[in-house]
């Protein structure tokens, strides 16, 4: 049974998604004012016909019931839906590739209290790609930019980028967004801080309070790609809503808890831990993007499987232990050359290199942590590591391809609400 382990989650922090290379162009204070109150409009009348006694079909029907955000009807919602739906195999690959994160986020949401379209910013941010990596240096599904994940307590370091965590970063990003939320209680006042900062957008607030214009976000002066942010949300949002008028299908994605996370009692690298839960490897990274190395050292972590791989990764797992064989870390000593190391560990200097993400050539210094096998083959790691993004160089676009499911400041630390692979429910959780 896949237990659910509870967590919760003011000073400005910095921009959270900086402007993109082109250069925005400052709108003008003197702007028609009459032009900027009609280009969108909030629709606050809505007549709601869901059965919400009756179970959800899938996580499409539940993600609906949930709505709570006041609809926006514009110009530019109708663009945005127009973009989407003449690219209709776009649409449905991002919507597959997003099913097996959904029932996770919007089960967050539902435990929150916050509006379900907010499972759909995935899309917006990212399309679902865990591994997205912007100019800006954003990554991960909700596109944390280093000093916002920093803030919110995600790793990043050399072994791990926990922007990339599918958990850790959505607990940090609702964390941010009930917090903004809680600062306006406005939502799309919310969303366009997090898309725009929210510094920009009090000083926006500012600027229209002193010239008493409404202090609403469709009377604000912004960037163009804010401008748009919410309107393709909300495009999103109406496709979900109601696909039959816009004759699409959306792909079936139940609504059941998709994935658990399993402790690893053993350094073990990712190929294996795939090959042990009989998944493969492109799948198995989806839902494991947040690693910067091929395998993990410090017993203890966590990987992310599907409820109906958990157990046979924890027998593998077990049985590896019990071995006795894995992978470790080796702090480089004084006098201690590359090519030694790599010669004790039956690698070549170069294999040891690429499984470290050192550049060609380099030496790493005493102190420095290498990760080496003990006891194992390296042949799985080495596939890993030309997979995956190292902490010291931009991750890359060309290497995980993801296929779509089923086919100073202070703390505010969040304890991530990891579904675990667990036969006894732990006190005071809930299970689903």
């Amino acid at each position: 049974m896949a237990t659910v382990l509870a967590a919760f989650c003011q000073a400005p922090l910095a921009q959270q998604h900086p402007p993109t290379d082109a250069p925005v162009q400052a709108i003008p204070a003197a702007q028609d004012e009459a032009e900027a109150q009609i280009e969108d409009e909030i629709v606050v009348e809505r007549v709601l016909t869901l059965d919400l006694t009756r179970d959800a079909n899938d996580i499409w029907d539940r993600i609906r019931r949930g709505f709570g955000m006041p609809d926006l009807d514009s110009p530019r919602v109708m663009d945005q839906q127009a973009f989407y739906l003449n690219r209709p195999g776009f649409l449905k690959q991002v919507f597959g590739r997003g099913g097996r994160y959904l029932y996770y986020i919007v089960d967050e949401l539902e435990r929150r209290g916050m509006p379900t379209e907010i499972a759909l910013l995935p899309m917006v941010e990212s399309s679902f790609n865990p591994m997205a990596y912007s100019s800006a240096h954003a990554s991960g599904l909700w596109q944390f930019i280093p000093s916002t994940g920093r803030y919110f307590n995600l790793t990043q370091d050399q072994w791990v980028d926990e922007r990339r965590d599918v958990i850790a970063s959505t607990n940090a990003a609702l964390d941010y967004l009930q917090r903004i939320y809680e600062m306006h209680g406005d939502w799309h006042l919310a969303l366009a801080s997090y898309n725009w900062g929210e510094g920009s957008v009090q000083r926006a607030l500012k600027r229209n309070a002193e010239d008493g214009l409404p202090l609403e976000y469709t009377h604000l002066r912004m960037p163009e790609e804010t401008r748009n942010y919410i309107p393709k949300l909300q495009a999103i949002k109406n496709i979900v809503n109601e696909p039959e008028l816009f004759h699409f299908e959306l792909p079936y994605v139940a609504n059941e808890l998709h994935f658990v996370t399993v402790d690893a009692p053993v350094g073990v690298d990712l190929a294996t831990a795939a090959r042990l839960s009989d998944m493969p490897l492109d799948e198995f990274l989806a839902l494991n993007p947040g690693f910067n190395r091929p395998a993990i050292t410090t017993p203890g972590q966590t990987f992310i499987v599907p409820t109906d791989r958990a157990e046979r990764l924890e027998e593998g797992l077990a049985e590896l232990e019990r071995s006795g064989k894995g992978w470790r870390m080796h702090t480089v000593r004084a006098g201690e050359s590359i090519d030694a190391l790599a010669r004790q560990h039956g690698l070549t200097p170069a294999q040891l290199r690429r499984l470290n993400g050192l550049a060609a050539g380099a030496t790493p210094r005493p102190g420095h942590a290498l990760l080496v096998p003990d006891g194992v083959e390296p042949e799985g790691a080495l596939e890993v590591s030309a997979l995956l993004p190292f902490a010291n160089a931009a991750p890359s676009r060309q290497g995980l391809k993801l296929k779509p499911a089923g086919a100073g400041q202070p703390q505010l630390k969040s304890t991530p609400n990891r579904p675990r692979a667990s036969t006894t429910p732990r006190s005071g959780s809930r299970t689903r």
